[in-house]
C-alpha cells in the first residue's frame, strides 16, 4: 500500500458537504485529491470511502488509504473554514491514530476545487464576506476587468497593487463603477516644498519711481523666485529662463524688468503667449494694472486667410501678443519700433509639434529685428526672459538661449493626485459628485474649493457643464472675448463651481482653482504629453487660497479617441502619472525647414542662413533653400510674391500647393478652405 502512496507533502482537509474534501500538495502542485466519507464506530469516527477523482470521473479506493496517506504526510493541515462538528470528528479519527494536525486559515475558493492555499492576515482578501488567497482574489477581478473591456498591463498591474494593499476584492471593484473611496484613488502625493530663499524687500528694489511705487502699493516683499531672479540681474538687462511650478510668480519677473526699462525709455515690452485667450487675459491684466503708466496695445494671431489686425498699436509701449501675431507683423514688416525687452511665456512650446518650429524661428528673427546677431550685444541691448513651468532639460534650454537658469523647485501646497476608472457617462456623474465636494467645503484661508475640468472639444465642454448640478460655465478658445472675461470674473469672485475647459487653454488659463479633474487625457486627437499634463495639474492649488489642491484623473480602460490613438487611455494615465519631463527639442522635418526658412529669408533678406543657424532646432538650410528654389517661393534670397504669400499666411508647401491647386482649377474658395481644414484635422 505505501508504495501506492509514494512521497506525501501537505495532507489537506476541508469539509465537503457532509463529507470531507482530501488533497496531498507537494512542492505547490496538487497531487491527489479524493473525497472521504466518515462512518461513526465504537470506537469513534472512521474512513468508511474514499473516492479518489480523475477528472471528471471519480474512482473507489479502499478507505485505509486515507489512513496510510496520513501516515506519510509531512504535515496535516484542517482548513479553519471547516464546521466544528466536521472538525471535531476529524481530530479524533486522526487522535485514533495518534496523528497531528494544525487548524489553518485557507482560501475557500482553492478548496472548492480541492487545492490547499494557506492564507495569514498578511494575505487573506476578503471576497463577499470571507477571505481568499491573492491568486484566487486577482482571478476574481479579472473577471470584473473582463465587463469593462481591455484593459493595458499598467492599469491592470495598478488594480493588483490595490487589492495586496488593502485586502479588500470589494473595495478594489468598486473602482470599476466610479467608486470615489479616497483610499483608493489616490495614486500619490506631491508634497509641498520649501527651498530657502531670502526674500528681497520690495523697497530695496531700484527701479523706476512708477513701478517701484506700484510694486511697494501692492507687496512687502518679493517671492523666492522673484527674488533669485532679482539677485541675479533681471532688473539689470540680465537674459534669464526663469523655471518654476504654477503659481509661483514668474510673470511679475518680466513685468518688473520690461515695465522699468520702458519708464527710463531703454525700449518698449513685448509679452508673448501662445494662445489668443491668454493674450488677451494678460492685455486686460496690463490695462487694469499698469494702464496709467504706459500704454498697452494687443497683437493677436492673423488667420490664413485674413488679418484683421484688431486693436493693435505697434506704437504702444507694451504689446501683449501671440506668437504667431508678432511673427506676422516681422514677416509682413511692421515697424516695432525699439523693442527694450522680449518675455516668452510657456517657451517649452519650443518641444510641441506643431508650433516649436514657429516659435523657434520668431525668437531668431525677433533677434534679428532687435540688431542681436552679434555675439557682442551691448548693455543696452533688448532684454530676453523665457518662462516656463515644465521643462525637461533647464541647463541646456538655458544655455541654447544664451540665457541665464533660474530654477526654483518649490511647491506652495501640496498636489494629491488621485485615479479612478470610468466610462463617458460615468465620468459625467462622477464629475458631478467631484465639483460638489469641493465647493461644499471652504479652506482654512475661507475659500470655496473649485474645479477646472479638462476635457478634449469644445462640444464635451458645453456637454459636461450642463449636466453639473452646481454653477458652472464652458470656457475654451470658441467663446467670444466678452463671454470669456465673464467666466473668468464669475470664478474669480467664487460664483461659479467649476469651469469645464479645453485641453488647448491649459497653459497659463488664470483660474484659482482647488481641484483639477482630467475628464480626457487627450488634447483633440492627440495624447497628452508629460510636459502638458504636469502643466494642468499644476493648475491645483493655490497658496493664497487653498490648503493643498487635488487631481483626479478619470479613465476608461481600453478607450481613446480617434483611431489613430495606437494607446488606451489607461495606458496614458499611467505613463503621464510615472514620467519625466521630455526635454524641450525643436525638431524639423522639411516641411518645417522650408517655412521657417522662407520666413528667415522674408525677414532676414541675405541673412538667412545666420537666422538659421541661431535657432534652437538643427535646420539642413541648404537643402530647405534647395526646395524654395525650387517651389519658386525665392528667387535668390528674396521672396517672390508667392513666397511672401505663403509665408505671411503661415502656410506649410503642402498647404500652399493646395491652395494654388484648387485656384488654378476654379474650385469654390469655401470648399478649398474646408479641404485644408479636413488634412488638419487628419494630421
Amino acid at each position: 500500500m505505501s508504495q501506492q502512496v509514494g512521497e506525501v507533502g501537505t495532507l489537506f482537509l476541508h469539509e465537503y458537504g457532509d463529507d470531507v474534501r482530501v488533497a496531498v500538495v507537494r512542492e505547490g502542485e496538487r497531487r491527489l485529491h479524493a473525497i472521504l466519507e466518515l462512518k461513526e464506530t465504537g470506537a469513534g469516527p472512521r474512513p468508511a470511502r474514499l473516492r479518489v477523482k480523475q477528472g471528471t470521473d471519480e474512482e473507489p479506493r479502499p478507505p485505509d488509504l486515507f489512513v496510510e496517506l496520513a501516515r506519510s504526510a509531512s504535515r496535516i493541515r484542517i482548513s479553519e473554514q471547516t464546521s466544528p462538528e466536521v472538525r471535531r470528528r476529524l481530530q479524533e479519527l486522526l487522535d485514533a491514530y495518534q496523528l497531528e494536525a494544525k487548524a489553518v486559515r485557507t482560501c475557500r475558493y482553492c478548496a472548492s476545487e480541492g487545492h490547499y492555499s494557506p492564507i495569514t492576515s498578511e494575505t487573506a482578501i476578503e471576497a463577499d464576506g470571507e477571505y481568499i488567497c491573492p491568486d484566487c482574489a486577482k482571478a476574481e477581478l479579472d473577471r470584473e476587468l473582463a465587463y469593462k473591456g481591455e484593459i493595458t498591463s499598467g492599469a491592470r498591474d495598478r488594480l493588483y497593487d490595490l487589492l495586496t494593499e488593502v485586502q479588500d476584492l470589494d473595495r478594489v471593484s468598486n473602482l470599476l463603477k466610479g467608486d470615489l473611496d479616497p483610499d483608493l484613488t489616490k495614486f500619490d502625493e506631491i508634497s509641498a516644498t520649501v527651498d530657502e530663499v531670502d526674500p528681497v524687500p520690495v523697497d530695496s528694489l531700484d527701479l523706476h519711481p512708477g513701478i517701484q511705487d506700484h510694486l511697494e502699493g501692492r507687496f512687502d516683499t518679493l517671492l523666492p523666485v522673484q527674488s533669485l531672479a532679482v539677485e541675479n540681474g533681471a532688473t539689470e538687462g540680465q537674459d534669464q529662463l526663469v523655471v518654476s511650478a504654477t503659481a509661483t510668480g514668474k510673470t511679475l519677473i518680466g513685468e518688473m524688468a520690461g515695465l522699468d526699462r520702458v519708464l527710463n525709455n531703454k525700449g518698449k515690452m513685448l509679452f508673448l503667449v501662445p494662445l489668443v485667450a491668454l493674450a488677451n487675459q494678460k492685455h486686460e491684466s496690463f490695462e487694469e494694472r499698469y494702464g496709467d503708466m504706459v500704454d498697452v496695445s494687443l497683437r493677436v494671431g492673423a488667420s490664413r486667410i485674413n488679418d484683421g489686425g484688431g486693436r493693435f498699436d505697434p506704437g504702444a509701449d507694451v504689446i501683449v501678443g501671440t506668437y504667431e501675431g508678432i511673427d506676422h507683423a516681422l514677416r509682413t514688416g511692421k515697424d516695432l519700433g525699439n523693442i527694450g525687452t522680449v518675455v516668452i511665456d510657456e517657451v517649452h512650446t519650443l518641444g510641441e509639434d506643431e508650433r516649436g518650429h514657429r516659435l523657434d524661428g520668431l525668437i531668431s528673427r525677433l533677434k534679428h529685428y532687435c540688431g542681436e546677431l552679434s555675439d557682442n550685444k551691448s548693455t543696452d541691448g533688448t532684454q530676453w526672459i523665457y518662462l516656463s513651468a515644465t521643462v525637461g532639460n533647464p541647463g541646456d534650454l538655458a544655455e541654447q538661449l544664451r540665457a541665464q537658469l533660474i530654477e526654483f523647485e518649490e511647491r506652495p501646497v501640496p498636489i494629491e493626485r488621485h485615479v479612478t476608472f470610468a466610462d463617458g457617462r460615468e465620468k459625467m456623474r462622477i464629475e458631478n459628485k467631484l465639483v460638489r465636494r469641493a465647493f461644499d467645503t471652504k479652506s482654512s484661508k475661507g475659500y470655496r474649493g473649485q474645479t477646472i475640468i479638462f476635457t478634449n472639444s469644445r462640444r464635451r465642454c458645453h456637454e459636461i457643464s450642463r449636466k453639473l448640478e452646481y454653477d458652472s460655465a464652458p470656457y475654451h478658445a470658441g467663446l467670444d472675448h466678452r463671454r470669456r472675461k465673464k467666466v473668468e470674473r464669475q470664478f474669480a469672485d467664487q460664483d461659479l463651481a467649476a469651469v469645464v475647459t479645453t485641453a488647448a487653454l491649459a497653459a497659463g488659463v488664470d483660474f484659482p482653482a482647488s481641484q483639477v479633474v482630467f475628464d480626457s487625457l487627450a488634447m483633440g486627437i492627440e495624447w497628452l504629453t508629460v510636459q502638458e499634463f504636469h502643466q494642468m495639474l499644476g493648475r491645483a492649488g493655490r497658496p493664497d487660497y487653498h490648503d493643498k489642491g487635488t487631481v483626479y484623473v478619470l479613465v476608461e480602460p481600453d478607450g481613446n479617441y480617434h483611431n489613430s490613438q495606437e494607446m488606451s487611455e489607461d495606458e496614458v494615465a499611467f505613463k503621464l502619472l510615472k514620467g519625466e519631463m521630455d526635454p524641450v527639442i525643436t525638431r524639423y522635418d522639411e516641411g518645417a525647414a522650408v517655412e521657417e526658412t522662407l520666413a528667415n529669408v522674408t525677414v532676414g533678406g541675405k541673412h538667412a542662413k545666420r537666422l538659421n543657424d541661431r535657432m534652437i532646432g538643427e535646420v539642413p538650410t541648404k537643402h530647405a533653400i534647395g526646395k524654395l528654389l525650387e517651389y519658386e517661393f525665392i528667387d535668390g534670397l528674396e521672396p517672390t510674391p508667392m513666397g511672401r504669400a505663403v509665408t505671411s499666411h503661415f502656410l506649410s508647401p503642402d498647404d500652399a500647393f493646395l491652395l494654388l491647386d484648387g485656384i488654378r482649377k476654379s474650385d469654390d474658395p469655401y470648399e478649398i478652405v474646408a479641404t485644408m481644414e479636413l488634412r488638419d484635422d487628419e494630421r
